[in-house]
């Protein structure tokens, strides 16, 4: 196997009468529907670089095994609003490694599930690094605590939110990380 060396974020949404369809139409919108894609659990690599979604897919060619971490949701109820992100939190030492972490909902704006998304993401990285924190405040309150504990450098996001299409017709969201070896 490989350590990925890249790693790319990427979003789509898709609304076809089957379910499956609505995946691969919610793929082709994020530009992945081409590789052999794997779902992997949530660490980001030490020595791992975020690069844009154009020089990451130049450096994968179609049908090769990739793997993601991806959140994903579907639905087939008009006008519900449907949600799917991914948080990252990098360590501040450099040859550490990082947190993904995927969530996908109901009702939350593609803010909310960004940050909370973040959150999760964040607070695995805390926890593992020893950073002490309350559970119960909220993530602005402990996102102070991890900055100043020095320990951890950056989170962000991504997210995609969408309505349910009118009709019988299947809507799917999703967020993904992209790692390239």
């Amino acid at each position: 196997m490989y350590v990925p060396r890249y790693m790319f974020f990427t979003k789509g949404v898709g609304v076809a009468k089957e379910k499956l369809s609505s995946f691969e139409h919610a793929l082709r919108d994020a530009g992945i529907a081409h590789f052999n894609l794997v779902e992997v659990s949530s660490i980001y690599p030490p020595h791992c670089q975020i690069v844009d979604i154009n020089e990451g897919l130049k450096r994968l060619e179609p049908g090769e095994i990739v793997h993601i971490v991806l959140a994903r949701q579907q639905i087939s109820e008009p006008g519900r609003r449907i949600v799917a992100s991914i948080g990252l939190a990098l360590p501040s030492e450099k040859g550490r490694y990082g947190y993904l972490a995927e969530h996908h909902g109901f009702g939350q704006t593609e803010v909310e599930a960004g940050e909370y998304a973040e959150d999760l993401a964040a607070s695995m990285l805390a926890s593992t690094l020893g950073v002490e924190f309350d559970p119960e405040k909220d993530y602005d309150e402990r996102r102070e605590i991890y900055q100043m504990s020095g320990k951890i450098v950056e989170s962000q996001h991504i997210s995609q939110a969408a309505l349910g299409a009118e009709g019988k017709a299947w809507t799917t969201v999703l967020a993904a990380a992209v790692f390239i070896k």
